[in-house]
């Protein structure tokens, strides 16, 4: 992998990435804030490359882009492809001067000897997942990821997760941690569009913990268009360099087929951004979710939110959107949320402001200089 030379105006930090879905939005919106406040990043883009396009996003004054082609946590083969990425991301860490490292996954803090105090962030694992989607005892095939998990957990100097919530889950299933809670923040997108009686929603279709298959059987009967951005079949790692071989499927092995819903695919940010303008509700409906961003986003544009009442969504949105505990009560939600759109929107885009980039980019920082200290 190429490295960049090493910044000027004091240690940078390693920040890690997979270069799709929400990680990526988390990791742009955290090095343009760190950058913004005068701290350098050294942003190591993981799995899939990232395009030229999401390249010139990400680059700016202060950011490095390195395209490692290293294997994402869920997609490494076996433990040992695991374990080579931790040592070359340990590598780079030492070329680039970096003063800390911020782990997108625990599980990519391995067995290396990290030059530096690191950070890892629990944006979700197979445990925790396993255990609101499925229950019960995970398979044996996915128990080396969770004990990769569970090691990087204790070994790294600061945990952070994106909810009370999650962190709960995360010590109950992993023990006690030395964990920290930080809400993701997003910035307002500048878009207007026609508002239209429609329903979104967005994520990965292909996870049955998202509950796209309620929002499906209800699109009959919701009266209006019903749309769904996002890949419908889980990614297939690319080949990257050794020791990895070949293809690798992701842990859950995940794809999904809908009859109601219109399938928009996986959008541009710009795209996505006016498709949030353009709908009047968003519907969030997972087992399974430590934050949202794509909620987060929704809010911001003033759509009005029915969310599953999860323990994260409560604590994000609890008195700023309608709430269903099961798939009957969806419908009656999604007709009050229409009729009340313009209402409820505003009371949503009202409570988004408090999840600012700002603040997630100001709790982080404060988080890592705290370690270096």
């Amino acid at each position: 992998m190429r490295v960049p030379a090493r910044l000027t105006g004091g240690a940078p930090v390693l920040v890690t990435t997979d270069a799709a879905g929400g990680v990526w939005r988390y990791a742009l919106t955290l090095s343009a804030g760190l950058a913004e406040r005068g701290q350098g990043v050294v942003l190591a883009v993981m799995g899939p490359a990232a395009t030229t396009a999401q390249v010139q996003a990400a680059q700016r004054p202060g950011v490095r882009v390195v395209q490692t082609g290293l294997p994402l946590d869920w997609a490494a083969p076996d433990p040992a492809a695991l374990a080579h990425a931790s040592e070359r991301l340990a590598a780079l860490a030492a070329l680039t001067g970096a003063g800390t490292v911020h782990l997108h996954a625990p599980a990519l803090v391995g067995a290396a000897a990290w030059p530096v105090p690191v950070v890892a962030v629990t944006h979700s694992c197979v445990a925790t997942w396993w255990d609101a989607v499925r229950g019960g005892v995970p398979p044996v095939e996915m128990q080396w990821r969770i004990d990769a998990t569970a090691a990087g957990l204790r070994r790294a100097q600061l945990v952070i997760a994106p909810t009370v919530a999650h962190a709960a889950d995360t010590v109950r299933l992993y023990g006690r941690l030395r964990i920290a809670v930080v809400h993701n923040g997003s910035v307002p997108a500048a878009v207007s569009a026609v508002r239209e009686p429609s329903i979104l929603t967005a994520g990965r279709l292909w996870d049955e913990g998202k509950g796209v298959a309620w929002l499906d059987r209800a699109a009959p009967q919701a009266g209006v268009p019903v749309r769904a951005a996002g890949p419908v079949q889980e990614p297939v790692q690319e080949p990257v360099q050794e020791p990895v071989q070949g293809p690798v499927q992701g842990p859950v092995g995940g794809t999904a087929s809908f009859a109601h819903v219109q399938l928009l695919g996986t959008l541009d940010p710009d795209t996505m951004a006016h498709a949030y303008a353009q709908a009047s509700v968003f519907a969030s409906l997972p087992a399974y979710e430590p934050f949202g961003l794509a909620v987060l986003e929704a809010a911001q544009a003033g759509c009005a939110l029915v969310l599953r009442d999860i323990p994260s969504a409560r604590e994000l949105w609890d008195g700023a959107a309608l709430f269903v505990n099961s798939e009957p009560g969806l419908l009656p939600a999604l007709h009050t949320a229409l009729r009340y759109s313009g209402s409820l929107g505003a009371k949503a885009q009202i409570h988004a402001a408090r999840y600012t980039a700002d603040a997630m980019v100001d709790g982080t920082l404060a988080l890592h200089r705290a370690l270096v200290s």
